[in-house]
This record gives C-alpha cells, sequence and structure tokens, in this order.
C-alpha cells in the first residue's frame, strides 16, 4: 500500500537521521580532543550495513516486499547505530565528573538491597552464576531477533516503535551516565578475581578508568566495551525487549521469562547497583511512550491523507 510505505519511509528517515546526528557528534568529539578513531574497526558494521539497505532498497522499490526491506534495512540500522553509539559512551565517561558509587550504595542499602548477599549466593552456585550468565549475554542475538520477527509477522509498525526506543534509550542512558557516572559495585567494593566468580563486564573496568584519568582515547566499533553503570543500558534493553516480543503472542512469554531474568542477572555479571537497573526500567519506559507516540503521529498523518488504514494506527497504539 503507498500511505503504508510513504509512513514507514519517513519514519526510517526519523531514525538515519538520528544515527547521522550520533555520527557526527563522534567525529567533532573526536576531532575536538585527544580521541583516535579506530576506522579500520568499522569496516564489518558499514559493509553490512551497506549490503543490507542496498537488498532493502531492492524489496522495497522493486520487489513491493514491504517485510523483507524492513527486516533488511531494521537490521542495518541495528548495526549501524551500535557502532556509532558505542564511541559516544566513551566520550562521556571522558568527562569524569566525581563517581557517585557512594550514593548509589547508599540508596540500595535504603531500598533493603544487599549486593553482596547476591554475589554470596552466586558463588555457592556457580552452575546457575553460569546459566545466569548466558541469559545476560543473549542481548545481542534477541535484539536481531526481535527485528526479524516483528518484519516478517507484519509488525511493521511495531517495529519501528523498537528501533525508536532502543536509539531513545541508548542516548538517555549515556548522557545521564556522563553527569553521574560511576565505577560499579565490584569495583567499588574492591573485588578481585579469585575472590568471587567474575562478571562478564570485567574487561571494561581498565578502559573506563583510562577513560577518566585520560590514558586511554581510542573509539571504535568492534572491540568497544560496556562503560555505563547509572542507569543500566542492559535492563533498559530488556524491558523494550518485552514489550517488542508482547507484540507477537508465540514469543511474548518466552521473552517475559527471559528478560525477566535478564533483569535478575543484571547487578552481578554487570556490575550494576539495583538502583542503576531500576533507573533502566524507568528510562525504558519513557522512551517506549514517546516512541509510539511518535509512531503514531506519523501513521495517522498517513490516515488523515486516506493512505494508509486504519488498522495500522492499532499495530502502534494498541498491541
Amino acid at each position: 500500500m503507498p500511505g503504508q510505505a510513504a509512513a514507514l519511509r519517513r519514519l526510517d528517515n526519523i531514525i538515519w537521521g538520528l544515527v547521522a546526528g550520533v555520527a557526527a557528534i563522534v567525529l567533532f568529539a573526536a576531532a575536538a580532543s585527544r580521541f583516535q578513531i579506530i576506522f579500520g574497526s568499522y569496516t564489518a558494521a558499514a559493509g553490512a550495513g551497506v549490503l543490507l539497505l542496498g537488498a532493502a532498497y531492492y524489496y522495497r522499490n522493486h520487489r513491493a516486499d514491504l517485510k523483507l526491506a524492513s527486516a533488511l534495512e531494521s537490521t542495518a540500522q541495528v548495526l549501524i547505530f551500535a557502532a556509532v553509539a558505542a564511541p559516544l559512551s566513551y566520550i562521556a565517561a571522558s568527562a569524569a565528573l566525581p563517581l557517585q558509587d557512594a550514593v548509589f550504595d547508599a540508596m540500595d542499602r535504603a531500598l533493603g538491597f544487599n549486593w553482596n548477599e547476591v554475589l554470596a549466593f552466586m558463588n555457592r552456585w556457580p552452575g546457575f552464576f553460569l546459566f545466569m550468565r548466558v541469559i545476560y549475554l543473549s542481548l545481542t542475538l534477541q535484539m536481531t531477533a526481535v527485528v526479524l520477527l516483528l518484519a516478517f509477522t507484519g509488525r511493521l509498525a511495531w517495529l519501528r516503535v523498537y528501533m525508536l526506543a532502543f536509539i531513545f534509550v541508548t542516548l538517555l542512558t549515556i548522557a545521564l551516565s556522563a553527569l553521574v557516572p560511576a565505577e560499579g559495585v565490584w569495583l567499588h567494593y574492591g573485588l578481585k578475581a579469585g575472590q568471587s566468580v567474575m562478571p562478564s563486564s570485567h574487561t571494561s573496568w581498565p578502559v573506563f578508568l583510562g577513560l577518566r584519568d585520560g590514558s586511554y582515547r581510542l573509539v571504535m566499533a568492534v572491540g568497544s566495551e560496556g562503560v555505563i553503570t547509572f542507569p543500566s543500558l542492559h535492563a533498559a534493553l530488556a524491558v523494550i525487549l518485552m514489550a517488542a516480543f508482547w507484540s507477537v503472542p508465540i514469543a511474548r512469554w518466552v521473552s517475559a521469562v527471559v528478560n525477566s531474568l535478564m533483569l535478575a542477572a543484571t547487578p552481578i555479571d554487570g556490575s550494576h547497583y539495583l538502583v542503576d537497573v531500576l533507573a533502566g526500567v524507568a528510562i525504558a519506559v519513557v522512551c517506549l511512550v514517546a516512541a509510539r507516540k511518535l509512531v503514531s503521529r506519523t501513521i495517522a498523518m498517513a490516515v488523515t491523507a486516506r493512505n494508509f488504514a486504519p488498522a495500522e494506527v492499532r499495530v502502534a497504539s494498541s498491541r
């Protein structure tokens, strides 16, 4: 349907505009500072993105297959945005404002959350810890799977809600991490290898500290580390994934269980305070609402022009 294609195109243009804006900020910040961009690390993402976009153009304009075109283009958006957003988190960490770990630790205690008790449980049950690590590391697979599932089941408006919410959440968590930085529970408590199970996030610690003291000034796509503590981006994305998968009945309960476990795994394997997780959840809700409103408004404009079926509005507003 021409109206449907036009509305989706406008939404995709908004997404690409956000991606381009982030890339421009990273380039400007790198040029204005001592950061060195490792351009070779972007080759894989750029090459895959070009191929995916070429295929999306073909299926959108020559085969009129909106489902396949959406799957291809949204996958390219995920790849390219992730590649340009990772350096932005490095630049945010380099602001090196005072660490807020003591505040977050005190807030956890006020909430009655004892992080050390959770760690002790994981140490007593290393098999369970490894299971939770698999869940924690399922994020990348889920983010790709939900794009394909939403596209091929025809939930094309919800696919754009997911993409916009993903971008909004990432940008907001990066901005907040610069204003209220934290090194994470493991470093704050002075835990080391051999004292306990080690989180998958431990490889990011030298990078985070180097960004703060100025000894690390490389930005890259492949090989970049997660350096955000507050708020938890992992927690925020778990909520967005639950919302996106919920629109597909066959996947909703599996996703709800997996991503609830991911939230539970985040304090230990992600070196997060409970307040990091709670803040991530709150940010995800706000960004989902904003993304749905943007998609609904764009689709409603097409309905007004009588080029779009009213049922497509319900895709974004009621599922």
